[in-house]
């Protein structure tokens, strides 16, 4: 009997074609459109999504169900973030949907109906190592198109049961194969944005559950120098969102580099470089380790932001879901909140939330 695989189908090329790979190599194949909780006032696009991912399964012949995770996706994703922001931290919701949404409560519905495998669109690979006999999340093919750093919640126990199948080809050939197989998705754009709501003024939408709040924004000398909306929306590091009333020769733009979230402001500077210095070392919690821990004398490389630059950094384990990095080499400009993620080489070794 072939292997059954439940393929999360977004509607989009990335998915299409994974589901179409899968269906060449002879597997059992289901589509499956994940429905989720939708913000009222945001441009809802999620029926047109699903006609999509419905119209590729007709061409495939393959089944097509609809599971809906609405009340998991706004407990997990959108709760946690309304929480996250109003404690003045700055919250990764996309990992929060990957551990939560697809490879939570999408997996173990796709186990419990007889599903041997789930599969994603996501561009990282999900190799066996034959020496370890454990999974590796390996950097994908298409390195401008990476999502392992969303990933790096997952474990040996989820990740025996899930495949990514254009992980390890480049995005141009993904497209190519979609045209010559002729799917409705072949020439769809990519999404943006949100996981599964796309594109969304975060700020704006936070505004309708926490109360704009003015504040001051401080120079390095503590002068008053303007004002903002509410330390919540701020993230360190940002050079947007803020209005600075008193002019300076100096045309460089302005970086956040502290918040006090008591007080409600934020001290800002020219100099980036302020910022980096408070960060060389930066405790994680929440952790997760996904072939294990890390050791104590490697160099790994660490990234706080998606597509931001690397650090090389050692990893100390201090408690069971703790771990302290130190930062080698690289300017670090972390917020409580946020994902650092850690890799040896092309492989993700794990990652923890900020503290």
């Amino acid at each position: 009997m072939n292997k059954k695989v439940y393929v999360g189908m977004s509607g989009g090329v990335d998915s299409s074609v994974s589901a179409h790979l899968l269906q060449k190599e002879g597997y059992d194949v289901t589509g499956v459109f994940i429905k989720v909780w939708q913000p009222e006032g945001i441009e809802c696009t999620w029926k047109e999504d699903r006609l999509d991912a419905m119209r590729v399964a007709a061409q495939l012949e393959i089944p097509f169900k609809t599971l809906d995770l609405e009340a998991q996706y706004k407990k997990e994703v959108i709760d946690y973030m309304i929480a996250e922001y109003a404690h003045g931290r700055t919250p990764n919701p996309d990992v929060a949907c990957n551990k939560y949404v697809k490879f939570d409560g999408f997996l173990k519905w796709a186990i419990a109906e007889g599903a041997d495998y789930i599969a994603t669109g996501h561009y990282t690979q999900n190799i066996c190592n034959k020496e370890t006999n454990l999974f590796e999340l390996r950097a994908s093919v298409d390195s401008e198109k990476d999502q392992g750093y969303f990933l790096w919640t997952l474990g040996q126990d989820q990740l025996k049961h899930v495949l990514f199948p254009v992980g390890s080809m480049e995005k141009k050939d993904v497209r190519s194969i979609a045209k010559e197989a002729e799917l409705y998705t072949a020439t769809k754009k990519d999404s943006q944005g949100l996981c599964f709501i796309g594109k969304l003024d975060i700020k704006a939408f936070l505004k309708d559950y926490i109360d704009v709040k003015i504040g001051n924004i401080l120079s390095t000398s503590t002068d008053v120098i303007g004002h903002h909306d509410g330390v919540f929306f701020l993230t360190l590091g940002e050079r947007h969102g803020f209005v600075v009333d008193v002019k300076t020769n100096s045309d460089k733009p302005m970086y956040i580099i502290a918040k006090d979230i008591d007080k409600n402001t934020i001290t800002v500077s020219s100099d980036i470089s302020l910022l980096h210095k408070n960060n060389f070392c930066i405790k994680l919690t929440n952790t997760n380790w996904v072939t294990g821990k890390p050791e104590a004398d490697v160099i790994y490389e660490s990234r706080i932001r998606y597509r931001g630059n690397t650090m090389k950094s050692t990893i100390e384990i201090t408690g069971e879901s703790e771990a302290m990095v130190t930062i080698v080499e690289g300017d670090a400009s972390g917020s409580a909140g946020q994902s650092l993620v850690v890799y040896f080489g092309d492989v993700l070794v794990g990652g923890g939330i900020i503290a």
